[in-house]
């Protein structure tokens, strides 16, 4: 999810790479983002999300998991502290509304980065049924109101899993969140899946294998069974049931797939080390496997899901 995947790491050595952050957040809410819909979907339904779920989600970045919550009737908060041009387009999907206020009908068709075609199952219009939409810059604890009924839903979407140390911040935002959920309220966690059920494994390597001078400790690390668990052990969440979702990433063309996986990142360390040109180069290379005749292409992934709860 900056994006979804692990979002705007940036190298420990070297100089940065020039990055347009309103190009990579378009290209993250447009092309990326949706890739993780089938998660969102899998836990809104074991959760039974609708009418009555105050849900806060971290590390919200354009939002597309809030507009799913919200067109099930959820109300619903997100926070980012990292992405500016990533809450902009938040903001312009779901507007700040209250029940029966003009607009509680959703953004119109076309927004950008919305997905065209069918919505989500149980949309319903984004806010018709839910309360206030409120989207705040800065970790959790700054950006809400402590007075403010508790939340009975918290959501860190953000899939750990895929570079070493990618889940060290994860533990401060669950802890600033967790005084703001009610006793016993659902804390959501995501990651990747085994490796080898995750053909974006392959891709990812190569920008590893060519940061590899930075020495850098945000490099690709293989998904470990046990992720999540240790993260709600290490920020004493009682764990709750987990579950395997497939998340194909499937794009219209080599060209959108690059756009997609250069817009998470992951491979801003391998641009610093090895030029933009390189990068572009294997990364195309790395893709030709995943291409269909047609010229569109699809690398089946899974990922996984923790439920757990606040003491």
């Amino acid at each position: 999810m900056t994006p979804t995947l692990v979002r705007q790491h940036t190298p420990h050595a070297g100089a940065a790479p020039h990055v347009d952050l309103r190009a990579r957040a378009r290209d993250w809410s447009e092309i990326q983002e949706r890739m993780l819909v089938p998660l969102y979907e899998a836990v809104y339904e074991r959760l039974d999300l609708g009418d009555g779920t105050r849900m806060l989600g971290l590390e919200c970045g354009s939002g597309l998991a809030l507009l799913m919550a919200a067109a099930r009737g959820a109300t619903v908060t997100g926070v980012d502290s990292r992405s500016p041009e990533l809450l902009t387009l938040a903001r312009r999907r779901l507007p700040s509304r209250t029940p029966g206020a003009p607009g509680t009908s959703g953004p119109p068709p076309g927004t950008p980065g919305i997905p065209e075609g069918p919505r989500p199952h149980g949309a319903r219009g984004a806010g018709t049924r839910g309360g206030t939409v409120r989207i705040a810059e800065g970790p959790p604890g700054d950006a809400m109101d402590p007075s403010a009924p508790a939340f009975t839903l918290v959501t860190a979407f953000e899939p750990i899993g895929c570079l070493a140390g990618d889940s060290d911040g994860l533990g401060a935002l669950l802890d600033g969140a967790a005084p703001l959920a009610a006793r016993g309220a659902a804390v959501v966690l995501a990651g990747w899946g085994p490796p080898e059920r995750c053909a974006t494994t392959s891709v990812l390597r190569v920008a590893t294998r060519l940061a590899d001078p930075l020495r850098s400790a945000g490099s690709w690390r293989p998904a470990l069974r046990d992720d999540l668990e240790e993260v709600a052990r290490r920020t004493r969440l009682r764990p709750d049931g987990s579950g395997r979702v497939a998340c194909p990433f499937g794009y219209a063309d080599a060209r959108s797939a690059a756009r997609g996986l250069l817009s998470t990142g992951l491979f801003d360390a391998a641009i610093a080390a090895a030029g933009q040109e390189q990068v572009d180069k294997e990364l195309a290379e790395a893709l030709h496997p995943y291409r269909r005749p047609d010229g569109t292409v699809w690398m089946p992934n899974v990922f996984r899901y923790l439920i757990a709860r606040i003491p």
